[in-house]
């Protein structure tokens, strides 16, 4: 049997938490236009792309590491705890992650935020590492919506 496990990171951002929340919950629209070189597009293919049960398709561009296509459904959402799950639900990952959940939550810290990101995951086969990649990933696209933000302020 494959072994599953879970990573996490958290990070700070110069951004206020209202705006990293606002991204992330239209980043069907803005991770297309400020991360460009990372996705092609945000597709929706059911709900309305922010409501749990939405299934979007995303397409990475050709920078992505090991992924370059995932489709994925939102889980929850929690507005008031700035939380967001989502799982892949099919996609280049699921060839290395049977499953794949990924959690987002962004908290308040003054003026700027605190991002806390963790993923659940159950390998393929032993011989798959942790996604670590996924996780770097995650985090340099952060990094740049945070830029993005302070670039429009």
């Amino acid at each position: 049997m494959a072994s599953s496990g879970q990573l996490h990171v958290d990070f700070e951002l110069k951004s206020p938490a209202e705006k990293v929340w606002g991204t992330i919950r239209d980043s069907t629209t803005i991770f297309p236009q400020a991360l460009s070189h990372d996705y092609k597009s945000i597709q929706v293919l059911e709900g309305d792309g922010k409501a749990p049960g939405s299934v979007r398709l995303i397409n990475y561009a050709e920078g992505s590491p090991i992924v370059k296509v995932s489709k994925e459904r939102i889980e929850s959402v929690d507005e008031a705890e700035k939380k967001y799950v989502y799982s892949i639900i099919d996609g280049d990952l699921l060839k290395y992650y049977n499953t794949f959940i990924g959690k987002i939550i962004v908290v308040p810290k003054g003026e700027s935020s605190l991002v806390k990101w963790s993923c659940e995951f159950e390998k393929a086969s032993e011989e798959i590492p942790d996604p670590s990649v996924i996780k770097e990933f995650a985090v340099k696209n952060f990094k740049e919506i945070d830029d993005y933000l302070h670039g429009k302020a």
